[in-house]
């Protein structure tokens, strides 16, 4: 059971997070910019959390003032051992950071996406926990992040549940994207230490009965299950969106959680951000307008501000609504008046479908086809509404970033989007954006059709940015609630331990009755 203080308080946490990826060391998605703030946010509440990740080729210990702190030493790999150091760098200066280092797996130009990922993730999640026993800080949580770390509740229950360093020591394991699982063959049980235990076996499921899953182990061994929405928690538990896991999912229901990801309201802040042409604020939200036409030069539109201007930033694939996008947009184009400006990259087809429509549309559509930090906070500064029309959406952190740069969002109700979006109703004047359900290319169009006919009403539409503005989307809230997820994990954790006790212990006493003890 969680400890209270004299005050009667819970006394400060030892939380150890996991994850292939922290901003801002090394990212490809948004769940480097979660690992990288939630850590702060829980550190600001009194916690002592530290976080674990590899030491990639391109973190550069000068760069980010590595230090090495423990000489290497062996990781347990299959039948032998592989060596590993521990260099440790800071968050903000405040929250330690321990980085796996060992050349054979991670001293690479990329992050994923190698033959033998399995194998790199398994030797840096064991890394980290024989790492953090040499150094003798005993955590009391250790909070894992997607695939990649899913064995770690795994080895808690199994090769590490005799072992009184970690056997107070419970698990959180936070699902991102059910989508990426990290399917591998048997040999990763032998690798992992696992073999024994065999396959996850489970009825209604029968492929994970010939593959090593390592979400789903995750899933099935973590004392506490999180994922980064309370719409997505109550999604995943259907056909629908649940990625063939959904069974194994209801199965734990009543560990299931959802907690809305937050963002770095500093990091992103249109009153100091860097990357745009003028700064501004709710009070002088008329400077805004000169980011717009900034966009609109830099994209090769028209410069005009009262053209409404619709922006997207996404990986270029379905999960996204691409399908629906390359539908409508040329109706937009035609019909609406507005201008389309995109950032990402993705499927070559889409590629192809947006290099050829800048050419047909000069002047009206623009199209980024690469990855661009600071172009991104030009276009959330820039554009007046904000595309994010997915098939599913866990969380989704753009709409956000949109929201506080007075950029109005147009989203399918799904996920964190519905979560944090709510549709604009002209009668009341409520709403914070424009929200549709069915996943159809005219929905998304008529639901466009509604945001650019409310452009054109500047009143109407400062209100909409105003309400937009002042969401508070910040991690302050949501890394409450994940302290109150630790004490129920550890709680539950304790409940399981005693359970398993209790039942050893019958187990052992009807062994000695049939020998006749």
């Amino acid at each position: 059971m969680p400890q209270r203080s004299a005050r009667g308080a819970q006394a400060p946490l030892k939380i150890l997070l996991l994850a292939a990826e922290v901003v801002p060391f090394a990212k490809t998605g948004g769940l480097a910019d979660v690992t990288g703030s939630l850590p702060k946010a829980i550190r600001a509440l009194g916690h002592d959390i530290r976080v674990g990740m590899p030491r990639y080729g391109r973190i550069r210990p000068d760069q980010f003032n590595l230090t090495r702190i423990l000489e290497p030493f062996p990781v347990p790999m299959d039948d032998r051992t592989e060596p590993a150091e521990l260099m440790q760098a800071t968050l903000d200066g405040e929250v330690p950071v321990y980085l796996v280092e060992n050349a054979r797996y991670f001293d690479r130009d990329g992050i994923y996406m190698y033959p033998d990922d399995a194998e790199r993730f398994i030797m840096f999640c064991r890394g980290v926990l024989e790492g953090v026993k040499r150094l003798g800080w005993q955590p009391d949580i250790i909070h894992c992040h997607d695939w990649h770390t899913a064995l770690v509740p795994n080895w808690l229950k199994t090769i590490y549940a005799d072992d009184p360093f970690f056997a107070d020591t419970a698990s959180v394991y936070t699902i991102h994207n059910l989508a990426y699982q990290g399917i591998f063959g048997h040999r990763v049980l032998e690798i992992a230490g696992i073999d024994e235990y065999g396959f996850i076996v489970h009825p209604d499921i029968m492929d994970l009965n010939e593959v090593v899953d390592f979400m789903a182990r995750g899933i099935a061994f973590a004392d506490v299950i999180s994922t980064v929405s309370e719409t997505y928690a109550r999604e995943i538990l259907t056909s629908e969106f649940g990625e063939k896991l959904d069974p194994l999912l209801r199965d734990r229901r009543d560990r299931l959680f959802g907690i809305l990801n937050g963002i770095d309201v500093d990091e992103f802040n249109p009153a100091t951000d860097r990357y745009l042409e003028v700064n501004y604020t709710l009070e002088s939200l008329d400077l805004r307008v000169e980011n717009k036409l900034s966009l609109q030069r830099e994209a090769g539109l028209r410069e005009d501000r009262r053209i409404p201007v619709v922006g997207i930033i996404a990986r270029l694939t379905d999960q996204k609504g691409f399908d629906l996008i390359t539908n409508i947009v040329e109706p937009m184009l035609q019909h609406l008046g507005a201008q389309f400006v995109v950032l990402g990259t993705g499927e070559q087809r889409y590629h192809d479908f947006f290099t050829d429509l800048t050419n047909r549309y000069a002047g009206q559509a623009g199209a980024f086809l690469t990855f661009n930090a600071s172009l991104a906070r030009r276009i959330y500064a820039g554009a007046d509404v904000f595309l994010m029309p997915s098939r599913f959406e866990p969380c989704g952190l753009g709409q956000m970033i949109a929201m506080r740069y007075g950029s109005v969002p147009v989203v399918r109700a799904v996920g964190g989007l519905a979560d944090t979006v709510r549709d604009y109703d002209p009668a009341t004047g409520e709403g914070t954006g424009f929200v549709f359900k069915p996943y159809d290319a005219m929905a998304l169009y008529t639901t466009l059709v509604r945001a650019v006919e409310t452009y054109r009403y500047p009143d109407i539409w400062r209100k909409l940015q105003t309400r937009c503005m002042q969401q508070d989307f910040s991690w302050q809230a949501s890394a409450r609630k994940y302290v109150e997820l630790y004490a129920r994990a550890r709680e539950f954790h304790a409940r399981d331990r005693a359970a398993a006790q209790e039942k050893e212990a019958k187990d052992r006493a009807a062994n000695r009755t049939q020998k006749g003890e």
